[in-house]
Parts: C-alpha cells; sequence; structure tokens
C-alpha cells in the first residue's frame, strides 16, 4: 500500500513517517504551503521555508521521497475567505477544524492520489477503528461501505480529534494516524533515537497553515476597523432571569441580548472580538478582569462582564442549523423528535460535558446538565459517545448558532 505523509516540519508527522517506513508501507512525503500573506503574522515570511527545509531533511533521513504542493488558491478559498467572512458576521470561526477537512482531507489527498498514494497520514493524536456490529463483523453504511470510528489519541493532553470533527467516512476511510496511541514524549524520544531534525523543534501554534497573529492586524486585511461603543453589564441584570433548563426555554433564552448597561470605552470593530475574551480591552478600574459577554454587529457594540464568573458568560445550551448538522458516525444520526445523551466539547481541550441532543426541524438543541461558559457562535461543538473512555469516540459536530 502507498501512502503518502503529510510532512509540516514538526515532530509528530516526522514520527508519523518513520512508523510506516518501519511497518513496510510503501511511503513519501508531501509539504503543502498554504498561505503567502504575512500581513498580521508574527513570525515573518520565511517560517513556511524554513518548516519545508526541516520537512526535506526529515524525509532525507527516514530514506522517503518528497514532494511540495502549493494548495494556497485551495485555502484561500475554502478556509480563508470562510474565516474572514464569518468575523464580519460577528462569529468566531476554528479554521484548523476546515483545514482538516477541506484541504488536508480533501485538496491535499486528491493532490496525493495524484502521485499514486493509496492512503494519507498525519501526525494526529487520534485513532481509527472499524465498527464492529454484534456478530463481529465491520458495520457498512448506506452507501454498502465499511463504517468507521473516529476517536480520540491515548494521550490525554491531546484532543486532536476535535479537530478531525467534519471529516466524512469517505475521508476517514483513507486516513492513517500512526501515533494515535503514543503520548507526546514517547513520539519525542523516539525522533530523538533516530536522530530526526524535527525531534527537538516546538509545537505550531496559531491558525494552521499561518501561524501566530495579531488578530485585529490580520483580520483588516478584509474587515474595515470602525470604532464602538464598550458597553459594561452589571451581574445585577441577571438576577431576575430564568435559568435555560428545559427545551421549551431554550429558544427564548437563546435570543437574548444585552440591552441595558453604561458604556466604559470605546473600542475598534465588534467583529475583532469574541466571547470569553479577556485581552485586549484596554479598559481598566476594575477589581476583576473584564471579560467579553455579547458583541452586537448591527450596531457596532460590545458588551463586557466583570469576573470569570459573571452571570452573562454562562448557559445551558447552544443550536445548532440543521445545514450545519455534520455526523461522523452516520448510522447514529437523529431524526426530528429524536434525543441522545452525549459528552460534548465546545473547545479544544475542554474536559468532556455531560449534556443531551435534542433534533427539531429548526435545528439541534445542545442541553448541557452544567451551564458552560463562553459559548461562542463560530465555533464547533462536537459531541463524543456517552461512555466512560477518556479516549471517547467523536460522533459528530456542528457550527454553533447561538
Amino acid at each position: 500500500m502507498k501512502v503518502c505523509v503529510g510532512l509540516s516540519g514538526g515532530v509528530d508527522s516526522s514520527v508519523a513517517a518513520l512508523l510506516l517506513k518501519r511497518q513496510g508501507y510503501d511511503v513519501f512525503a508531501m509539504y503543502m504551503q498554504n498561505w503567502h500573506d504575512i500581513e498580521g503574522t508574527l513570525h515573518g515570511e520565511c517560517e513556511w521555508e524554513e518548516e519545508k527545509f526541516v520537512a526535506e531533511m526529515v524525509a532525507r533521513k527516514i530514506g522517503i521521497p518528497f514532494y511540495f504542493v502549493d494548495l494556497s488558491k485551495d485555502y484561500m478559498a475554502r478556509v480563508a475567505d470562510y474565516m474572514f467572512d464569518e468575523y464580519s458576521k460577528g462569529r468566531t470561526p476554528n479554521p484548523d477544524v476546515l483545514c482538516n477537512s477541506q484541504i488536508k482531507f480533501d485538496a491535499f489527498l486528491a493532490a496525493a492520489r495524484r502521485l499514486g498514494a493509496d492512503m494519507v497520514a498525519t501526525g494526529h493524536y487520534c485513532r481509527k477503528l472499524p465498527v464492529i456490529g454484534s456478530d463481529g463483523k465491520q458495520v457498512c453504511g448506506q452507501d454498502g461501505q465499511p463504517l468507521w470510528s473516529l476517536m480520540e489519541g491515548t494521550d490525554l493532553n491531546k484532543c486532536q480529534a476535535y479537530f478531525l470533527c467534519q471529516l466524512s467516512q469517505s475521508q476517514l476511510s483513507a486516513a492513517l494516524f500512526p501515533i494515535g496511541e503514543m503520548d507526546k514524549p514517547a513520539v519525542r524520544e523516539m525522533a530523538a533515537e533516530a536522530d530526526l531534525p524535527s525531534a527537538e523543534k516546538k509545537d505550531s501554534q496559531g491558525i494552521c497553515f499561518v501561524g501566530k497573529v495579531n488578530l485585529p492586524v490580520f483580520l483588516q486585511q478584509k474587515l474595515k476597523s470602525v470604532e464602538g461603543d464598550v458597553v459594561e453589564i452589571d451581574r445585577s441584570y441577571y438576577e431576575n432571569r430564568e435559568a435555560p433548563l428545559t427545551l421549551e426555554q431554550m429558544s427564548k433564552a437563546l435570543k437574548y441580548s444585552p440591552s441595558d448597561g453604561r458604556v466604559i470605552g470605546r473600542h475598534i470593530g465588534a467583529q475583532y472580538y469574541t466571547i470569553g475574551q479577556r485581552k485586549g480591552l484596554g479598559i481598566g478600574g476594575h477589581k476583576e478582569p473584564l471579560f467579553v459577554i455579547a458583541t452586537d454587529i448591527g450596531s457596532n457594540v460590545i458588551y463586557l462582564g466583570e469576573g470569570e464568573s459573571h452571570p452573562g458568560l454562562m448557559r445551558k445550551a447552544l443550536r445548532i442549523l440543521p445545514e450545519e448538522i455534520h455526523w461522523i458516525r452516520t448510522d447514529l444520526a437523529l431524526a426530528p423528535g429524536q434525543s441522545l445523551c452525549v459528552r460534548v466539547r465546545i473547545r479544544y481541550r475542554q474536559p468532556l460535558q455531560k449534556a443531551t441532543l435534542f433534533m427539531k426541524e429548526d435545528g439541534m438543541y445542545i442541553l448541557f446538565d452544567e451551564p458552560q461558559r463562553s459559548i461562542t457562535p463560530g465555533q464547533f461543538a462536537v459531541w463524543y459517545d456517552n461512555g466512560d473512555s477518556l479516549a471517547p469516540e467523536v460522533l459528530g459536530s456542528g457550527v454553533i448558532s447561538e
């Protein structure tokens, strides 16, 4: 079997390639460039060239062919434009999730197949397992193709299946995750023992294939800066509000938007701020830190609350529009009127939260057992099986609407 490894220059993908070579696969590596514009980035224009150089040295050390592919046009059309559009609507997107489903396991997969690859492999800390039925055989979907489970990896410090939550069954069937059963220290140890050039390389940070950014400067490439009011909402505003404890209360609760408070400053554009944001507000004079609890793009106002426990940050429910609901386990998809007990993450590394999915005609509602902090429109809610495993299965995901 011929496998293409997405070699980024980091230690994880390097060890993934090394493992596959040792396991006897016909392996080649490919480095993808997805971004050219450096405005707003914090590392400069040569970072991708350095990454490519390290990746090429790793491939040479392992003894596998190395290729380069420029997917920047695909990235701009499928990820970056989406990201700018979401921010313009006052939502906070997760481009890393889209990068995996639209680039790594789509455009990159297509490029790899043109070079003869049967499968693509990455350095994600996650696992792929067959869905096994009661008869001991692999279950097939409605299309007759075998079904696969996407599981978190065994390293409890990593939750990287979260970033793959939008993969389809066809994409998952073509994927390999060689380091899914390893933890980070073991990966670094293997890289060091093999004397790989990436063994001591720090983990990448920031937006996938863009890097760390000064977000307002980065967004100003497409979004105009317009000053507006910063309004503080006092805790007392919430004292007489009912908590959204039932499904019937959700709709009303989700439409809530602060409409009372006092102006305490000015901001550079509501689209540059996100729910739960603490840094970059530039407003002092409070005993506790201020947090963004809501933004209003139409009126260009951002609302702040004082303290991590401010009730404006807490909610028990969210909604996902019908067109934004995605099931990896298509055999478990809910029909209107059905419900399912699950565990949910609304951000990377968040501990799994017990919740119930309710499918209705106007979308999926997720009702949490406990109030959640900073539920943010535009981010992905990812639901997992309701077992007690610390490395659970991803069942599906969706973009938070409200």
